[in-house]
């Protein structure tokens, strides 16, 4: 397996420079391959392109940890019913990725990175279908959304009720989401940022980024309550272990305090012995939307702190700075359970903070999905 990993890594510092490149030649091969698979796919292919790098990514990085690297496809599996893919699509996918791969590589590419990937695709499409076959849950739920309020110009918090059957989902997972009546086709993964519930309501935070984000500016901007969207099925593995006996620590950056929002509503119901410390940044104070409600939280659980951080306000009455800085002044964080979300560039810089802590990587859970 350390040998198989090895190959995969490696012929991928290859192709990850030319992504473009990649990703263009495998849909244009694809869609060669079997026309009949365009209808899947959003007219615009910007951002399902983007999905598919992070998700092979993500495969190589988890490949040599086969516990992680099952579960991660399983669910993935699951999550890709949304798009009624079946084995011979699997196939077809297959033979496409790799004429991407040997194309872009060029003169680099060899027999056993060759065989490597072939090995690896076939591993990840069984267990990917595999996920798909035990799941009883339909493709995707129809959500009605019931509230939604915007924090300024880029950022709204939406609540949804999934129609027809129960949504199963833990604190701390995403889901994909289309708005099929302004964006139908496109996909985007997003955090649930409340504890599971009898009522089927799940709420999302969300900000779009100027200049980019579909997706994201049409549920900010546009979408208004009674508006039906679509839910794929949860992923994410950036859950609380129950077993554990050690403090927690969350560093949450911008909307990617919605994850640790759920995490921190779970422990209310039975957390009694473990201290929960929360670091919450943002660039300005007007951007820490979330902060009046985490407060609410510290006042009724003795167990619970919340410090606010902002980079790029001086007149903030708190700590300053980037959140991954202000973290290690509060540190050491050795013996804590450490959960991370936000942007890519955050969640890095929180990872590197915590590496110089030495905190076991064990203990540090985030999501590359959608990530980094």
């Amino acid at each position: 397996m350390d040998n198989f990993a090895r190959l995969l890594k490696e012929s991928w510092t290859l192709v990850e420079e030319d992504r473009d490149r990649l990703t263009g030649h495998f849909y244009a091969r694809l869609f060669l391959l079997d026309p009949e698979l365009r209808k899947l796919f959003p007219v615009q292919m910007a951002a399902q392109r983007d999905r598919l790098v992070e998700a092979i990514v993500a495969a190589t990085q988890v490949m040599d940890d086969p516990e992680s690297f099952d579960e991660y496809l399983r669910s993935l599996g699951r999550d890709h019913r949304k798009y009624h893919a079946d084995a011979a699509h699997y196939e077809t996918m297959g033979v496409a990725l790799l004429d991407a791969l040997r194309s872009t590589a060029g003169d680099g590419w060899n027999l056993e990175y060759d065989q490597a990937w072939r090995d690896a695709y076939a591993a990840i499409s069984e267990k990917m279908q595999a996920g798909a076959a035990a799941d009883d849950d339909p493709p995707y739920w129809h959500a009605e959304v019931l509230t939604h309020e915007r924090h300024g110009p880029d950022t709204a918090v939406l609540t949804v009720r999934a129609l027809q059957h129960p949504l199963r989902w833990k604190a701390g997972q995403y889901v994909s989401i289309e708005a099929p009546r302004h964006l139908p086709r496109v996909w985007r993964t997003y955090s649930v940022a409340n504890a599971p519930n009898d009522d089927n309501v799940l709420e999302f935070h969300i900000r779009t980024p100027a200049g980019a984000g579909w997706l994201s500016g049409a549920l900010v901007r546009r979408t208004r309550p009674g508006d039906l969207l679509r839910l794929a099925a949860p992923m994410g593995s950036m859950t609380l272990d129950r077993e554990s006996t050690r403090d927690i620590l969350c560093v949450a950056g911008g909307v990617g305090l919605a994850p640790v929002k759920a995490l921190v509503e779970e422990l209310t119901s039975w957390n009694r012995t473990r201290w929960v410390h929360v670091f919450y940044g943002a660039r300005h104070a007007d951007d820490l939307y979330g902060l009046a409600g985490l407060t609410e939280l510290v006042a009724a659980h003795p167990w619970l702190s919340v410090t606010p951080a902002c980079s790029d306000d001086p007149d903030f009455d708190g700590e300053q700075g980037e959140i991954s800085e202000v973290v290690t002044r509060y540190g050491p964080w050795t013996t804590h359970d450490c959960y991370v979300s936000g942007s890519a560039p955050m969640v890095r810089a929180t990872l590197r903070a915590l590496a110089e802590d030495e905190v076991p990587p064990p203990n540090i859970r985030y999501d590359t999905f959608g990530n980094l």
